[in-house]
């Protein structure tokens, strides 16, 4: 008897669970809140790892399609310091597959493939132990029941209470990302000092990020350490709207005086600023098994962004859904074995990204750099 196995959530690990399972003849139903694919803006671009995210897109049958679609060049990385000095100008090598990058929009729409996702399906509550299995009451009202809900919906995951009472909490770390659009044209500059790639600017507590995209757009994020209510403490009468571009853009200005002037472009020319505290799940997050629900991903573990959650996601999403196609009967034993699987490869990814951001935004620059060197092929 074929089981009824919910995902909920459309990003890239519950699309690569649902898409893995697909190949191996296994109907999946996929609940998204999102209106639609384009219901808003996808993100920066993602470096996929050869262990792990594209080793999930092979799991998928997708690896080729990656392939033509991403840019090995964007793994170049040059890292300047304040005063505008090359500290560090790193290349890929020809043929150099190790993580290329790709734009979030298309990995989606690369994994979407001929999924059916029910979107505009937001989740209020699921309730594990019901009779007839799972229940997941959503948003509008309605019911549905499985045999397996599969939380991956991110941080603040509806799901994530079914099964632990852990919350995120913030980092003490907050970005701020805008835009640049058509940069070569646009901004000719720019482009020629943030190369093929990314570029990054390491200083007292606070770093800036310009990270290259597909079509010309490059993200720019401002990164510094400040309290939780940074947007609406800043001495301008009624506090800073996070929403006033030019507001933003001056705070912004103000905080990296006296850094280099090209570098400050990054800033200067960026557009629609969005304010983003960094949150954390706690770096050991495991919970006692509760039959017919597990977590993947952000819901998870939510851990710092360096280059790895995406990744350990899509991974996850990929061996669960593995696992659930081999398993000849029960699911449940298939679904714990994963976990413990899981909670052991996350925690030492959460442990080391968690001390990865305390060296890249810290009171000495320096350890940015070293962190570069020890990650960074030689």
């Amino acid at each position: 008897m074929r089981r009824r196995i919910a995902v909920v959530g459309g990003g890239p690990a519950g699309l690569t669970f649902a898409r893995v399972l697909h190949r191996h003849h296994h109907p999946v139903t996929v609940f998204e809140r999102d209106a639609a694919p384009d219901a808003r803006p996808p993100g920066g671009a993602l470096d996929l790892h050869e262990n792990l995210g594209q080793l999930a897109l092979d799991k998928a049958g997708l690896l080729p399609r990656f392939r033509a679609l991403s840019r090995p060049e964007g793994q170049a990385m040059r890292i300047l310091d304040t005063d505008g000095t090359v500290l560090r100008d790193w290349r890929p090598r020809p043929g150099d597959l190790a993580n290329p990058e790709i734009d979030r929009g298309q990995l989606r729409d690369l994994l979407l493939g001929p999924l059916e996702v029910h979107w505009g399906r937001g989740v209020r509550q699921v309730v594990p132990g019901t009779r007839d299995g799972v229940q997941i009451r959503f948003a509008d009202g309605r019911q549905e029941r499985f045999d397996l809900v599969v939380g991956a919906d991110g941080a603040w995951s509806r799901v994530r209470p079914a099964l632990s009472p852990a919350r995120p909490h913030y980092t003490g770390v907050t970005v701020v990302e805008s835009a640049l659009d058509d940069v070569e044209s646009r901004h000719p500059g720019l482009a020629r000092l943030i190369g093929d790639g990314s570029l990054a600017v390491y200083g007292v507590n606070r770093a800036l990020v310009a990270q290259r995209n597909s079509g010309g757009h490059v993200k720019v994020y401002a990164q510094f350490r400040a309290p939780l209510d940074w947007h609406t403490s800043q001495d301008r009468g009624a506090g800073l709207d996070p929403a006033g571009t030019e507001a933003m853009r001056s705070s912004l200005l103000a905080m990296f005086d006296g850094w280099a002037g090209p570098v400050l472009d990054l800033l200067r020319h960026g557009t629609a600023f969005t304010y983003r505290p960094l949150y954390v799940l706690p770096v050991c997050h495991t919970w006692a098994h509760v039959p017919g629900v597990t977590l993947l991903g952000d819901a998870a573990h939510l851990m710092p962004p360096l280059g790895v959650g995406a990744n350990l996601a899509m991974l996850e999403g990929a061996e669960l859904a593995e696992s659930l196609a081999a398993a000849p009967g029960d699911l449940d034993e298939a679904v714990r074995a994963f976990e413990e699987r899981m909670w052991a490869r996350a925690g030492r990814w959460a442990t080391f990204t968690a001390a990865g951001l305390e060296r890249l935004v810290s009171p000495d620059p320096a350890q940015a750099l070293a962190l570069f060197d020890e990650v960074q092929p030689t």
